[in-house]
């Protein structure tokens, strides 16, 4: 084995093994090479997580595979380089061939990967899941595949009560194929979040962190594997400076609380 697989490898058995924790694993994603090394070099932090809106919104795309594949493996390439933690990648929908931009992802160093479902048919989803987890199987590492349901995302006006039916049986299907984990997006109460837990089993549900949510201690009580924050860290950063643009127009200036992060 090279060094390059050997160190893969270790990244994903860390990664698998802090799911697996009963702490609850909290991901700040990022979206370039330079966050990474902010993220990453903060005490406590433990592992990234890409944020695929995010890149695609830096380099100028539209969100929803809107970004040709290459330039997205390429900024995801760049992030795993900045850092020696274990890093999981936002690959969306898998831009129409899941399994081999999931080994495409594996050869870059990348040992998780976010994969959403899209609200595709629920066999074809899950067929989906199996594919991607023969290819990991083939790699030989214990990559962590999270399966991403959109049920909450889309839900308009449906009733809650078959909104969260229809997540759990989405989220059933997709561990039974195989993924170690399953990420349910949107905003979740404490009581649906309790029920997809007690449904599916302890560390094996994640969720995005969102104003509201139940605090992350209480997720940790109950059983939730990992929080990640999607495109909300760059929002804050965005805001951060679009609030210096408008002071400095006012007449201010930088703030004094501002680091020198590069």
């Amino acid at each position: 084995m090279t060094d390059h697989a050997s160190a893969t490898a270790a990244k994903a058995s860390e990664l698998f093994r802090l799911h697996q924790d009963r702490e609850l694993l909290t991901v700040v994603n990022v979206w370039d090479a330079v966050s990474a090394k902010v993220v990453s070099g903060v005490p406590g932090t433990k592992a990234l997580a890409t944020a695929s809106h995010s890149i695609a919104a830096t380099l100028g795309h539209a969100d929803g595979e809107q970004i040709p594949l290459d330039e997205m493996l390429d900024m995801v390439g760049r992030i795993v380089r900045a850092t020696d933690l274990p890093v999981t990648a936002d690959l969306e929908g898998g831009y129409g061939d899941a399994p081999a931009t999931i080994r495409r992802a594996i050869d870059l160093g990348v040992v998780g990967a976010n994969l959403e479902d899209q609200l595709k048919p629920l066999a074809e989803a899950a067929r989906q899941v199996e594919n991607v987890v023969r290819v990991v199987d083939q790699a030989g590492i214990d990559f962590v595949l999270n399966a991403r349901t959109d049920v909450f995302l889309k839900a308009g006006d449906r009733d809650r009560g078959e909104v969260l039916a229809d997540a759990t049986e989405r989220c059933r299907a997709f561990l039974d194929a195989g993924a170690p984990v399953v990420f349910v997006p949107g905003f979740l109460d404490e009581d649906e979040v309790a029920h997809l837990v007690d449904v599916l089993g302890p560390q094996k549900l994640t969720l995005i962190g969102l104003p509201g949510h139940p605090p992350l201690a209480r997720l940790q009580e109950l059983g939730v594997a990992r929080v990640s924050f999607g495109p909300v860290p760059q929002n804050v950063a965005l805001t951060a400076l679009q609030k210096m643009v408008e002071d400095v127009h006012r007449g201010g200036t930088a703030p004094e609380d501002t680091r020198r992060l590069n």
